[in-house]
């Protein structure tokens, strides 16, 4: 594979959020499942793959990050690509918060504002990770190497941090409620920072060793588990031991080079399937179709929502059907905002070209 150049996108990295927007939407679906089935061996299938999901969201955010203020740095526009970042960062905090109104009395009790769900720590990683690539862009060896240890170092205080009490609970551990607190998912921003400042210095060919490299030392830490196991004092090993970690980040690297694999094969230039803008339009509107399909599960709009009418009471069946029915709003209503958002850039230039003709006419 040839280097890529400087403003070639990855698309694989949009499929691989793509696929993970997906199986986000089957995994919060199951809400809707019978009691009973939820423990059924179908089910704990269903969630070994979903345990995927937050890391892949987070290892793309990372890779993103990086990639793009290695290559702003490289041709001087470091300081564009920060700002834009930074307002990225607080406005995936900004929906954070939103999606916890939606289910929680926030006004009632404040406490809710600081329950880190998987935007947060989303948010929270994009701003820790912030000044570190921004700092050592210009230098992306410095920051591969920086980021990766950080990441190992992340994962192996993991298990340490379940032990912490006070304030720094509140993002370090879930004792306070956290469903994904920094420790450990924060480590798989880090990892997906060293595979973007690689790609953005060495193109596709340094991606492609990148992920080779972490699915080996993933596949390592994973045959490992014992002896990780043993190392900590008890801890929740499916939680924040680094094998378990490693696991993880392995599997997202293979699908993720196979992601890469097929879109080499792609001819450029050529129009996309439907399928990969279905994939595509997920991958690049995560944000939108995170808040959409958590509407459509749970916030009642006069008096209906999926949970409310079909919530613990469907069969596989009802359960399928409904699945796609969810996936099918949410890009409906992600096609929409993506429309709207265009159409400045669409109705400007028509708007000043026509205004320019009338102004011409009227000089004559």
């Amino acid at each position: 594979m040839s280097p890529a150049p400087p403003s070639d996108r990855v698309r694989a990295i949009d499929w691989l959020r793509g696929i993970a927007v997906l199986f986000m939407v089957q995994c919060h679906a199951l809400v809707l499942l019978r009691p009973e089935l939820r423990q059924s061996p179908t089910t704990k299938f269903l969630l070994r793959i979903d345990g995927l999901v937050a890391p892949a969201f987070l290892f793309s955010a990372g890779f993103a990050l990086s990639l793009l203020l290695v290559r702003s740095a490289a041709s001087g526009k470091r300081s564009e690509r920060l700002g834009r970042n930074l307002r990225r960062a607080l406005q995936v905090l900004g929906v954070a918060t939103l999606v916890n109104w939606m289910w929680f009395p926030l006004f009632q009790q404040p406490k809710w504002l600081v329950r880190l769900d998987i935007l947060h720590c989303v948010g929270l990683s994009l701003l820790i990770l912030l000044p570190f690539t921004a700092g050592m862009a210009s230098r992306p060896r410095v920051l591969r190497g920086v980021a990766l240890a950080l990441a190992l170092v992340t994962f192996f205080l993991s298990p340490l941090g379940e032990a912490v009490n006070g304030p720094w609970a509140y993002v370090l551990n879930k004792s306070t409620g956290a469903v994904f607190p920094l420790l450990p998912w924060l480590g798989f921003s880090w990892l997906g920072a060293y595979a973007g400042a690689v790609a953005g210095e060495q193109g596709r060919a340094g991606l492609v060793r990148a992920l080779l490299f972490l699915t080996g030392l993933g596949a390592v830490g994973w045959l490992a588990a014992e002896p990780l196991r043993n190392l900590y004092p008890e801890h929740r090993f499916f939680v924040t031991n680094p094998s378990n970690a490693a696991e993880r980040w392995m599997w997202i690297c293979i699908v993720l080079l196979g992601l890469m694999v097929l879109e080499r094969r792609m001819a450029r230039g050529t129009a996309p399937s439907r399928v990969r803008r279905f994939v595509e339009t997920f991958g690049t509107s995560s944000l939108s179709a995170y808040v959409f399909h958590e509407g459509l599960l749970y916030f009642h709009i006069f008096g209906f929502s999926f949970e409310r009418v079909w919530g613990h009471r469907s069969g596989w069946g009802q359960y399928t059907l409904l699945t796609v029915a969810l996936i099918g709003l949410t890009y409906g209503l992600c096609l929409a905002v993506d429309g709207l958002q265009r159409l400045p850039r669409t109705v400007g230039p028509l708007l000043r070209a026509r205004w320019a003709a009338l102004g011409a006419g009227q000089s004559r």
